[in-house]
């Protein structure tokens, strides 16, 4: 912790921040204040839309001007003013004394360029580097961020990696020329539970190291409060309550810290008819890469992500899928929904679909949705949110009129906890956790039979999850939906699931009935996973490094 009697590192002092758009203004910030110290870690926590990521990208200057603009405030950065400063400062700040890893890995990184270049950038651009060494030091920072076998993914593009491999390159970009301040917005949101541990440990390592700060904004309360040193919980764009992260936890003031503190996903899953009809069922399913090298890009071997896995969901059951990041979790689920190609038999209310082309795939496709990991990637930001729930809609031939599907859009949106008014507004001007319950009501929308749900809650905040936990569990049973249900949440899956699948490296080490893998865990993986979830205090990285 730092010397608090040292003057701030960064200081915001009453920040505001107002969104115009013609003659509507929005204040989405209004009088935020806090400093930072060298050595310390500030935790900015509350709900989605309270304002905190754009508070973090205030600091840099990162807003849309316009129509983004700051009324008053200052943001002190070593007793320089960054809202004042010229561009050509902001750049020297930018990557080299504050860095930031931002909350959707897969819009932030180039996807036309190889992790090796996009890091390389960095460290030539602000550190110096030239040639081999810049190489060296991209190994060396993927190995520090917890990827296997870095050499061989220095030449992978971000949508070769899974969703939490994504969220490590980008922390591995960040931590690059160790900057006095790290903005950290939802860093280990895409993260496995045991990965989570890993990384915070490192940030805690690298932070000692470099005696940095920082800026740590999430909804996980449950890394607030092994990392933080002090807590200011925000809520419509201001702080209403500020201290020490005990004093916080133990002894809140504010009506909003007491609800965020107490909301959590509970209950348990609708109970499942062991004699329901089989909805999805596949045997020795595998999905393997070719591995090319050479002039000819001969295949010298095979990425393995799923190798053989036999997977039953029934009616009204929801199948857990847990595991690391990697471990072939949403490859499995893409495989299912004939998505990607795998070999192996799957079957699909009787009828065998693995041959199945596109053309055979299109009638299916309204009965099988799914719900992507990352809501802003899959949202098109050219059509508002009113016609990216109703595209299925007219797609899929619902022979409804323009009025009909109005009126089931209105009813997705009630159903998922957002105004029908916003429904003409577009996925830019909501925040994470409002545009994945967008990405959940376009695929509700349709009535689905089988959904498959990629991390679902993972860019939603605590009592938004168990909102949407609630919700998932009654439109099961209300429509005997079949879930596919993949996250590295335990809590979420415990809340969700009756039956779990646990993966590593793309086989199945455990599989069985909920209660029974939650409660007695059998195989020494199942065991650190379990322990990382509901005492992460117990992880410290090298439990489940091998």
């Amino acid at each position: 912790m730092s010397d608090q009697t040292t003057s701030p590192l960064l200081s915001v002092q009453d920040l505001r921040v107002d969104f115009r758009q013609g003659a509507r203004t929005t204040q989405a910030v209004r009088g935020v204040s806090f400093d930072i110290r060298k050595g310390e870690t500030l935790a900015l926590v509350g709900e989605s839309g309270s304002g905190k990521s754009v508070t973090a990208l205030s600091i840099l200057k990162l807003l849309p001007y316009p129509p983004a603009e700051h009324p008053s405030g200052r943001i002190l950065f070593k007793g320089q003013d960054l809202l004042s400063a010229p561009p050509r400062e902001l750049q020297r700040v930018r990557g080299n004394d504050i860095t930031m890893v931002f909350q959707e890995p897969m819009s932030s990184l180039n996807p036309l360029h190889t992790v090796e270049q996009q890091i390389g950038e960095i460290l030539e651009l602000h550190g110096g580097y030239r040639g081999r060494k810049t190489r060296d030091r991209t190994v060396e920072l993927l190995d520090q961020v917890g990827i296997r076998d870095p050499e061989s993914r220095l030449a992978s593009f971000p949508h070769q990696m899974s969703g939490g491999q994504r969220q490590r390159v980008m922390i591995a970009m960040a931590l690059a020329n160790a900057p006095d301040l790290l903005i950290a917005d939802e860093p280990t949101t895409a993260l496995d539970v045991t990965v989570q541990a890993q990384i915070l440990k490192l940030l805690k390592d690298l932070q000692k190291r470099h005696d940095m700060g920082v800026l740590m904004i999430t909804h996980d309360l449950g890394i607030v409060r092994k990392i933080a040193d002090r807590v200011c919980v925000m809520t419509e764009g201001e702080i209403v309550e500020a201290g020490p992260t005990r004093d916080i936890f133990e002894r809140p003031r504010h009506a909003y810290t007491k609800h965020l503190l107490a909301a959590e996903p509970k209950g348990e899953p609708p109970a499942s008819d062991p004699s329901a009809p089989v909805i999805m069922k596949a045997d020795d399913l595998k999905v393997w890469f070719p591995v090319r090298r050479g002039l000819f890009k001969r295949t010298v071997g095979h990425i393995k992500a799923v190798d053989g896995i036999d997977v039953t969901v029934r009616e009204g059951q929801t199948l857990g899928v847990v595991g690391e990041s990697g471990s072939g979790k949403t490859t499995l689920g893409l495989a299912l929904l004939r998505l990607i190609s795998s070999e192996g038999p799957i079957v699909y209310l009787g009828d065998r679909i693995d041959a199945y082309g596109f053309r055979q795939m299109r009638p299916l496709r309204r009965d099988l949705q799914i719900v992507f990991q990352d809501p802003f990637g899959s949202l098109s930001p050219r059509m508002s949110i009113g016609e990216i729930i109703g595209e299925g809609l007219k797609i899929h031939g619902s022979g409804l009129d323009y009025d009909g599907r109005r009126e089931r859009v209105v009813r997705a949106l009630r159903e998922v906890g957002l105004d029908p008014a916003t429904m003409d507004r577009y996925p830019h001007e909501f925040s994470g956790g409002q545009r994945q319950r967008i990405a959940i009501a376009r695929a509700i929308v349709l009535e689905p039979k089988f959904l498959m749900l990629d991390e679902p809650t993972s860019a939603l905040d605590m009592s938004v999850q168990a909102q949407i936990v609630d919700l998932l569990r009654d439109l099961q049973r209300k429509h005997d939906l079949a879930y596919l249900f993949i996250s590295h949440d335990l809590k979420v899956v415990r809340a969700l699931a009756n039956d779990v699948i646990v993966l590593r490296h793309g086989e199945v080490v455990e599989s069985g009935p909920a209660e029974k893998i939650f409660r007695a865990p059998e195989t020494p993986y199942t065991k650190a996973l379990m322990a990382a979830a509901f005492s992460i205090e117990a992880v410290e990285g090298d439990v489940v490094a091998q």
